[in-house]
């Protein structure tokens, strides 16, 4: 076996050695050109280090806070026809419908009272009266009405009569008294504020005092008539009812006048109806 390899191995390196001469005499070529510049690696982009986030801490919304409420502008009182100044005093506008004071009614019950004295001629006379009427409201200002009168009056002499040692009648009577029932009629008419006016006219079958030189003072019935007019004042009580007081002056002066020449009464008034 070794005898037949042994000349495949020459005749394999006889061809080989052509090949292998002909690169042994080739010559290196020297690389004269510069050497080149090394290639610029490239830079590593720089990196921004991001900060950690922090914690943001809840936002709280403000609780919305209540407005302060608008001061009231003053409002200065206005002249009026009933207030010139605008000063509004206590019952101003009674006498008006539904405004400041009660609420007004076409129709009232007006009751009075009256006490009375009086000394003429060396007589005393003392007298009390009532007289209930209705009334009606022409305007807000201005009413009437029809009412009845009772009164009652007692008649003595004075303290100079007496001492004089006059009598006032032959019986030796100490006083006289009588009564008197009437009719009336009045009117009655708002001046400024709670201020009014008052008149009346009496037609009266009454009882009253005469007198005779021989027998002296006596009691007799005759028809008298009364007229009286004055001042008053009101003063309201509630939403229906006012208290009046009121000053008359009496026109009958004569022995046969029922009341003195000056009269104070006391009245109550009432609304009803509508």
């Amino acid at each position: 076996m070794k005898r037949h390899l042994l000349p495949l191995l020459l005749l394999a390196g006889v061809a080989c050695l052509p090949a292998h001469r002909a690169q042994a005499q080739e010559k290196p070529v020297l690389n004269s050109a510069p050497p080149a510049a090394p290639p610029v690696q490239p830079r590593p982009a720089e990196t921004t280090p991001v900060p950690a986030p922090t914690p943001q801490e809840p936002v709280t919304q403000p609780e919305p806070q209540p407005q302060p409420e608008a001061e009231p502008v003053p409002r200065f009182p206005q002249p009026t026809r009933d207030a010139p100044s605008g000063l509004d005093f206590p019952n101003r506008g009674t006498v008006k419908s539904g405004e400041n004071g009660p609420e007004l009614t076409k129709k009232f019950i007006y009751t009075n009272f009256g006490l009375g004295f009086a000394s003429n001629g060396g007589l005393n006379q003392f007298n009390a009266s009532a007289a209930p009427a209705l009334g009606f409201r022409i305007t807000d200002k201005f009413a009437i009405g029809p009412g009845i009168s009772y009164a009652y009056s007692s008649f003595s002499l004075n303290n100079n009569a007496r001492n004089a040692g006059l009598a006032l009648n032959r019986q030796g009577d100490s006083s006289i008294k009588s009564s008197s029932l009437g009719l009336k009629a009045f009117a009655q008419y708002i001046v400024y504020k709670e201020f009014f006016v008052h008149a009346e006219y009496e037609v009266t079958n009454a009882e009253i005092i005469d007198f005779e030189p021989n027998n002296g003072y006596f009691k007799a019935k005759r028809t008298v008539t009364t007229p009286l007019a004055g001042v008053g004042y009101r003063q309201y009580v509630g939403d229906k009812a006012a208290l009046d007081i009121v000053g008359l002056y009496n026109f009958d002066s004569t022995i046969y006048s029922l009341y003195p020449s000056l009269v104070l009464r006391f009245s109550f008034l009432y609304n009803i109806g509508k």
